[in-house]
């Protein structure tokens, strides 16, 4: 379990192929020494196992249904080495819980439509991204979503683009890689989960529910 409050960026150092996934090897020299082989880190949203450590980098493989569902599989070959990626280890009880409940957990890929000052010499940033179809009825005004493992709170959503608009405070443009990012560009996405919660409870109850309409029932209800 994270938050999405990024503490410390990363930048890749190698992305092998392997047969059905591949693995990666990030430069992290400062968060490096904290971390041990077996733990999780979230990369860019994604959470991995660490299965190799040194001083100044971990490594992590990644099966190939998460190249299917994250960024880490849109490049050919990977993503490029020296690309900044964000970082976050798992939150400890008694750590604040700056942000949101979020799970690693890379629901789909969005696409950064736009990202530029709010105005002109502002420090303050308007950041786009376009939704996948099924990521859609997530979507909340004000409600939390992840964007690249980063906690963020939408500021307006357009049903007819679909697309998620996000205000950019000066801190988190500038200790994150949304300064890095470009129209086009592919990002992770994870949805609040107490949203897939409800969803599911409710899709639950229907089921329930319709399953327990027999022809009495049904007459009664004025089917």
């Amino acid at each position: 379990m994270f938050t999405g409050i990024i503490e410390n960026t990363g930048t890749i150092e190698t992305f092998d192929k392997l047969h059905s996934g591949a693995r990666v090897k990030i430069h992290a020299p400062s968060v490096a020494p904290s971390l041990a082989v077996s733990n999780s880190i979230a990369v860019n949203g994604c959470c991995l196992t660490i299965v190799a450590l040194d001083k100044e980098n971990f490594s992590a493989d990644l099966s190939a249904e998460t190249l299917q569902k994250t960024s880490f599989g849109v490049e050919n070959g990977g993503p490029k080495k020296g690309s900044r990626v964000n970082l976050e280890q798992p939150l400890t009880a008694g750590k604040e819980l700056g942000g949101h409940f979020v799970q690693g957990h890379v629901d789909g890929r969005g696409r950064v439509t736009q990202l530029h000052p709010e105005a002109p010499e502002s420090n303050h940033w308007r950041f786009a991204v376009e939704v996948p179809e099924d990521f859609r009825r997530y979507i909340v005004p004000k409600g939390s979503i992840t964007i690249d493992g980063i906690s963020l709170t939408v500021a307006r959503w357009d049903s007819n683009t679909q697309v998620a608009e996000i205000a950019v405070i000066p801190y988190t443009y500038g200790h994150t890689t949304l300064g890095d990012r470009k129209p086009g560009d592919c990002v992770n996405l994870e949805a609040d989960v107490l949203g897939k919660y409800v969803e599911g409870y409710l899709e639950s109850r229907k089921s329930t529910h319709a399953a327990s309409l027999t022809l009495p029932r049904l007459l009664e209800e004025g089917f």
